[in-house]
């Protein structure tokens, strides 16, 4: 594996983490509004929405897709 593959892992792995502890901010951070994989963003959208947790979801939601 890259470098730059084991940082995207360690992003996602820690992306999901503040998702599920909804830590907005740091999602937000996380994020940084770069195009996702409609599967990825889908699965994230699930995790935010078992918490219920709008901001989050919303974050989710306005996110690019990556074609």
């Amino acid at each position: 594996m890259t470098d730059q593959n084991e940082h995207r892992m360690a992003n996602y792995m820690a992306l999901e983490t503040a998702i599920i502890n909804g830590e907005e901010a740091l999602v937000e951070k996380l994020l940084g509004n770069r195009p996702m994989l409609d599967i990825e963003r889908s699965y994230l959208l699930d995790l935010a929405n078992l918490n219920n947790n709008h901001t989050i979801i919303k974050l989710l939601e306005n996110l690019p897709i990556k074609k």
